[in-house]
């Protein structure tokens, strides 16, 4: 796994402050949390997706293409947790309610759970292959 110049990881650390400041700014109200989440999703994601895996084990890869789709996910959340603040998607309100309305917490709680999952496991694996 390739790793992170030191910039780069404290950018990955702000996004994900940003990511939690903006989450639980959300549930506490806060008209500004959708601001804050979508660029913290952004940094997050741009600075994972930087870490590239050459080498050739399956599992990783494997677990990596998780990780992507968890990425995705995140921004997924920050883009409904945007059109939850106000409409601007072209829906109806009964459609709205249905496929928008606070769905960001289910996106987002399984991305995290995805990244989470990733994570200790391509570490595992990692530490299985150096061995």
């Amino acid at each position: 796994m390739k790793q992170l110049s030191k910039w780069e990881a404290y950018v990955m650390l702000v996004g994900g402050l940003l990511m939690v400041v903006g989450a639980g700014a959300n549930v506490l109200f806060c008209s500004w949390a959708p601001y804050v989440f979508a660029p913290g999703s952004l940094l997050f994601v741009a600075m994972q997706l930087r870490q590239r895996y050459e080498g050739r084990d399956f599992t990783i890869r494997r677990l990596r293409r998780i990780q992507i789709i968890s990425d995705v996910l995140f921004l997924v959340a920050g883009l409904l947790m945007i059109a939850n603040q106000s409409n601007f998607l072209p829906l109806d309100q009964l459609s709205y309610i249905k496929y928008v309305h606070n769905n960001w917490v289910v996106v987002l709680l399984v991305a995290a759970v995805l990244q989470l999952y990733t994570s200790h496991r391509i570490t595992n694996e990692l530490e299985k292959d150096t061995k």
